[in-house]
């Protein structure tokens, strides 16, 4: 097989993966960049934390439609070039790291939950809808998005060891797991901390990005 395709398509791939929605929509709504408040996180949790909840869901949406796009096209047009299973998960793979260490955007992308997501459900998508119901049930229990991403990320390689067997799907699974656990490691400490955030509590823009300015000092009154 001509090893030009693959990497043609993986480099695609991660060009689409560095397309960064969550700037990319805040822009189009005539928002603050996500980078600038709350976690400093490009991604669909934080740019609701702008109050915009279209844009959010735009965001989480078009995250999600790039993981599975790059994957959906190497499935739908690879065939006649010789990209197969392999390719197939190198270019998920590779949209994943493309969100998360974006060319386009500095190098400074999100957590890659959307995208991971989108991603799964194209490769297999019995296994993403698993990965989902997890992340949902923890969700719904506890209310840390960052929890839920953790443990579905967590269980997703798991799931595709123990039902489908291992392959090239089962390495890109696993890297992406320890890659998304790993852009989790502050909401961890967070966690262990009882500090971290939960889902749906609303904390305002203002407060979010607002910084403490230095009382001014009180001048000393003079008697005639």
């Amino acid at each position: 097989m001509n090893a030009v395709f693959p990497l043609l398509a993986t480099l695609a791939a991660y060009l689409l993966g560095s397309l960064s929605f969550a700037v990319i929509v805040s822009r189009g709504f005539g928002l603050a960049d996500p980078r600038s408040y709350g976690s400093g996180n490009p991604g669909a949790t934080n740019v609701l934390r702008s109050g915009h909840k279209l844009a959010a869901v735009l965001t989480l949406v078009l995250d999600a439609v790039k993981g599975a796009v790059a994957v959906g096209l190497v499935q739908r047009f690879g065939a006649p070039y010789g990209l197969g299973e392999g390719t197939e998960a190198l270019v998920g793979l590779a949209a994943f790291v493309g969100h998360l260490w974006p060319v386009f955007f500095g190098f400074k992308g999100g957590k890659g939950v959307a995208t991971a997501a989108g991603v799964l459900l194209a490769l297999n998508p019995w296994l993403g809808l698993a990965t989902l119901l997890s992340f949902s049930i923890i969700l719904a229990f506890f209310r840390y998005v960052s929890l839920a991403s953790i443990v579905a990320a967590a269980f997703a390689p798991f799931y595709q060891l123990l039902i489908w067997g291992a392959g090239p799907a089962a390495i890109a699974v696993a890297v992406m797991s320890l890659l998304l656990v790993w852009r989790h490691s502050a909401n961890i400490r967070k966690l262990l901390a009882g500090t971290e955030s939960k889902f749906g509590r609303k904390k305002p823009l203002a407060e979010a990005t607002k910084t403490s300015k230095p009382s001014k000092p009180h001048k000393a009154r003079t008697h005639p």
